[in-house]
């Protein structure tokens, strides 16, 4: 079987992806485990002075790194072609042959790299309330 691979953004044009790698397992709630298409599971920041990336999940921050691939990796999208073929003579009217195309969506040619353990955020406002706990347990 033959596929056409076919790319409609032209050769030096196609759209820059990137993988993220993390260390160890991305754990979601039993609510989320049926929807996984265009779950956000946090925020990826590059401070532009910077080529560290920063990604925050929930409370927990990674600090990782652009790493060129070794391989740049193509980003296919399959389309199935329907082709109806009508003979004038015979009696297969209508019949109708499908084949398929890959469509290249996009190339890859780096990965950031999270390579470190996640540190935990706290933010200033549970440290107050914390810290005003404590006063009030003090004064008791």
């Amino acid at each position: 079987m033959q596929i056409q691979v076919k790319c409609s953004c032209g050769a030096e044009k196609c759209p820059e992806w990137a993988i993220i790698e993390l260390q160890g397992v991305v754990e979601l709630l039993p609510s989320f485990q049926d929807s996984l298409q265009n779950l956000q599971i946090g925020q990826l920041c590059r401070p532009s002075s910077q080529e560290n990336y920063t990604f925050t999940i929930g409370y927990h921050e990674l600090i990782g790194s652009k790493v060129a691939l070794k391989k740049p990796i193509v980003v296919l999208k399959k389309i199935k072609c329907v082709d109806v073929d009508r003979s004038d003579g015979g009696g297969h009217d209508g019949a109708s042959s499908s084949s398929t195309e890959l469509d290249v969506v996009g190339v890859i040619r780096h990965k950031i790299l999270f390579k470190t353990r996640p540190k935990a955020l706290i933010s200033v406002k549970e440290k107050a309330i914390g810290a005003d706990a404590v006063t009030r347990k003090q004064s008791v």
